[in-house]
């Protein structure tokens, strides 16, 4: 996928449905590259499907159906051409709860290579697995336990291994939902400044109910209501001089 605008993704009147209820309604929204857009409204928005059509993740459950377009790096997801494995290794997605996988930190780094090449060196993978934790910041810590089971690691740790397993496949988007929601305030510190120094080579787009959060590393934001787009700007824009008065209402606290 080769990108062909300053949009890393885009929708254009994007409808999806669980069975009968449409949980997204008409969403077009353009998410610049190499930026953190941060999705944020009260519970059952809209935010966690939206994040998840653009690695159509969605279409694990056979009774969501969608219509609608979805652009990523300029080529539509749904064109029929796309390829599920291919799509998902250029957009990473990092959830709630760190989900590593219950071997050692080492196999959960080279996990995704050895699905994708089965032919790749011990050695390139040696370099793939620093050079993964280098990036989140883990390799000074975990260098000498690589061999150790990743669920015996803490919370934060874990969390930024789900990212660093990401790192190797050289993915261009990042999906992050609610990724700080398990961790204490040092851990979500922690994952935040990652966010910000992974944001200058990858497209961030996070789910969150943090306000603070949201004004700390987000360079956009999009104000979602009953499936819908109802705002969508620069951070400071949105939180100071916010256009709809629902938008305001939310991030008053009036509801949410």
């Amino acid at each position: 996928m080769n990108s062909v605008s300053e949009y890393s993704i885009e929708t254009r009147n994007l409808s999806l449905w669980y069975g009968s209820f449409q949980a997204l309604k008409n969403v077009s929204i353009s998410i610049l590259a190499s930026r953190i857009t941060a999705l944020i409204g009260p519970s059952g928005c809209g935010k966690t499907t939206l994040l998840r059509c653009f690695n159509r993740i969605n279409e694990r459950y056979s009774y969501v159906s969608s219509t609608g377009e979805i652009l990523i790096l300029g080529k539509n997801l749904y064109d029929p051409d796309v390829s599920l494995i291919e799509l998902r290794k250029s957009v990473g997605m990092v959830f709630q709860r760190p989900n590593p996988l219950p071997i050692s930190i080492y196999e959960n780094i080279v996990f995704g290579l050895r699905v994708h090449d089965a032919s790749v060196s011990r050695d390139d993978n040696d370099r793939a697995v620093e050079e993964a934790l280098r990036q989140v910041e883990l390799w000074d810590d975990l260098k000498d336990r690589l061999h150790v089971k990743a669920t015996s690691l803490q919370l934060e740790q874990q969390q930024k291994l789900c990212i660093a397993r990401l790192l190797p496949l050289k993915p261009r988007v990042i999906l992050m939902d609610e990724p700080c929601s398990a961790l204490d305030v040092n851990g979500t510190l922690a994952i935040e400044e990652l966010m910000l120094e992974l944001s200058e080579h990858y497209t961030i787009v996070v789910v969150t109910h943090n306000m603070a959060q949201a004004r700390r590393v987000s360079d956009e934001r999009a104000f979602m209501m009953l499936g819908e787009i109802v705002e969508h700007s620069r951070t400071e824009n949105l939180f100071l001089t916010p256009r709809d008065p629902r938008t305001a209402d939310y991030i008053e606290g009036r509801y949410g």
